[in-house]
């Protein structure tokens, strides 16, 4: 039976319109390489269930905005809504003590800090950086993740003398999105800088590529692959554009076909890394496809997966766990059973 076929046995996928030559293509290249075990991350920072896994109610690993809902860009994509779920810490006191309090109260294991940028898509981490310091320190076991946003190779010392564990950062590959998404006029080498930056650090490295950045459309992708293939990271993250962040009319969602094919040659240019699915993705059918085909592309990972998921990982054979922590970090055989028992209390 081909993947095809066993695809349309799957109860949570069978209304899906499922591009044939590219499934073909998928069981044909997997021929040639192991099946991979995937991971399916189910970070707190939002809540979470689906047909076939559930999520973990405790705030094992949340993500923090050090502006709030605050963001000096307001790029087109976002509006600043992704910021919305994330715990307000807008002077590093408060984070000091929201994390001590969720380690003392709810076992947390680690967490994300995030922010809105300036209008140089900058964001001021520096006078937070001797909290993780401390909290590091204290805590020898926490797991802390940045998403970075452009920065200079001193800022990134700054990060990684204060311990931080996991650094993230989107990388663009035109120069039109940035100005005309991001409202930013810096150039595509600023992106790289950053890349380059970072990977002079002992950090691991997990840079974002936005799919459809361009309003939907397909601009600039192939060359941030052609940047991360470059550079020593530990893991590459790939989301969709979500059209409903954004302005009614400026976006089209990208069909799930160019989607499936970027992942494809995500897996293909980077062999040797992690590439993992994060968080943003559309939601609905499109979302139960685009997860269809990053299991059968090869994919390392998947956060929040889409009902369908795990039968799409058993039909062609991929071995799975389920951990509760940001797709970016990369746990250890003791702290992930740590969190599965956190949730299972």
């Amino acid at each position: 039976m081909t993947w095809l076929e066993a695809l349309s046995g799957i109860e949570d996928l069978e209304d899906a319109d499922f591009d044939a030559a590219l499934v073909n293509d998928f069981e044909c290249r997997a021929k040639s390489r192991p099946l991979r075990p995937l991971r399916f991350s189910t970070p707190t920072f939002k809540e979470y269930s689906s047909t076939e896994l559930s999520g973990c109610n405790k705030n094992s690993f949340p993500a923090f905005s050090i502006t709030a809902g605050a963001c000096g860009l307001n790029c087109d994509h976002c509006q600043k809504k992704i910021l919305e779920p994330m715990i307000p810490a807008t002077n590093p006191d408060t984070l000091d003590r929201s994390v001590r309090n969720l380690i003392e109260a709810q076992g947390l294991n680690g967490f994300l800090l995030s922010g809105g940028s300036n209008k140089r898509n900058e964001i001021g981490y520096s006078r937070y950086m001797p909290v993780v310091e401390k909290l590091k320190s204290d805590y020898p076991d926490l797991k802390v993740a940045v998403h970075s946003a452009l920065l200079d190779e001193r800022r990134a010392k700054e990060m990684e003398s204060a311990g931080v564990d996991t650094v993230m950062m989107d990388v663009i590959g035109a120069d039109e999105t940035i100005k005309e998404v991001y409202k930013l006029d810096r150039p595509v080498e600023d992106f790289e800088a950053t890349l380059a930056a970072l990977c002079s650090t002992d950090m691991e490295v997990t840079p974002h590529i936005v799919i459809g950045l361009h309003y939907g459309q397909i601009l600039g992708e192939a060359r941030a692959l052609d940047i991360v293939s470059r550079y020593d990271i530990t893991a590459l993250v790939l989301v969709v554009i979500m059209p409903f962040y954004a302005k009614p009319g400026t976006f089209v969602t990208p069909a799930t076909s160019d989607v499936g094919r970027i992942f494809l040659e995500a897996r293909e240019r980077l062999a040797d890394k992690q590439v993992l699915l994060g968080c943003a993705r559309p939601p609905g059918m499109h979302k139960r496809v685009t997860d269809a085909y990053a299991i059968m592309a090869g994919l390392d990972g998947i956060a929040f997966p889409a009902d369908g998921a795990v039968s799409v990982a058993h039909t062609i054979g991929r071995p799975f766990e389920q951990a509760h922590s940001c797709c970016s970090i990369k746990l250890g055989g003791d702290l992930k059973t740590r969190l599965q028992a956190s949730c299972a209390a």
